[in-house]
């Protein structure tokens, strides 16, 4: 895959994914799905995460329904980002393993509430 900018994006995010332990897959686009599902859907220590590549420097070049879908899943308290630097990764993922670590020392302090399904209740 790593013939273009773009894709050469893609397969250090990939190898980044890999080392970092990360479940993900990437949706093939045949026109049968929805459009603008961003290039890297990823599951991260129970974090929702989608990642939209770009080649470098063309970060702001996504499209209307890219930015849609972004929009939307950031409003479900996804993550949604646009990486055109695979070296912006290592940041990005960060954030999310002090966020794992906050929650995991904040349900020692507070347990989970009576009446929420265990099936939805976060592991310490």
């Amino acid at each position: 895959m790593a013939n273009t900018p773009e894709g050469k994006v893609k397969d250090a995010c990939k190898k980044f994914l890999k080392e970092r332990g990360a479940w993900f897959f990437m949706p093939v686009s045949n026109g049968m799905g929805q459009v603008g599902i961003p290039d890297i859907i990823i599951c991260y220590k129970g974090v929702f995460v989608a990642i939209e590549t770009k080649a470098p420097g063309k970060k702001k070049n996504i499209t209307s329904n890219q930015e849609r879908v972004i929009e939307a899943i950031r409003n479900a308290d996804g993550f949604a980002w646009v990486v055109d630097n695979p070296d912006d990764m290592p940041m990005l993922f960060d954030v999310i393993d002090v966020y794992s670590k906050l929650e995991k020392s904040n349900a020692k302090v507070n347990p989970p509430q009576t009446g929420v399904p265990k099936v939805l209740q976060r592991s310490p």
